[in-house]
């Protein structure tokens, strides 16, 4: 395992959101935060292995390997979604 910047960023990322969730929300609001980061982090840190499933899943099947980039952008795109959802709630008020 390389540590790539994505990996490093996003890492950091967690630990913000944690700390800030743990300040504001207490050890629930931050463990919460932890379960929400593992998927996206999964997809940022080992997208060619999640890329390269083939197989079922829940309603269908997936037929053809996706490529690594396009995982690992999925990934950051959901791990930004909080930042993005505060920032807006921020400015709309």
């Amino acid at each position: 395992m390389t540590l790539s910047w994505n990996r490093i960023l996003s890492g950091l990322l967690v630990i913000v959101y944690f700390l800030c969730a743990f300040a504001l929300g207490g050890a629930e609001a931050g463990f919460k935060v932890l379960v929400f980061a593992i998927l996206p982090l999964a997809c940022i840190w080992f997208s060619e292995p999640m890329g390269g499933y083939v197989g079922p899943v829940w309603r269908a099947a997936i037929t053809n390997p996706s490529p690594a980039i396009f995982v690992c952008i999925a990934g950051w795109l959901l791990l930004l979604l909080p930042l993005v959802v505060t920032l807006v709630d921020g400015f709309t008020k």
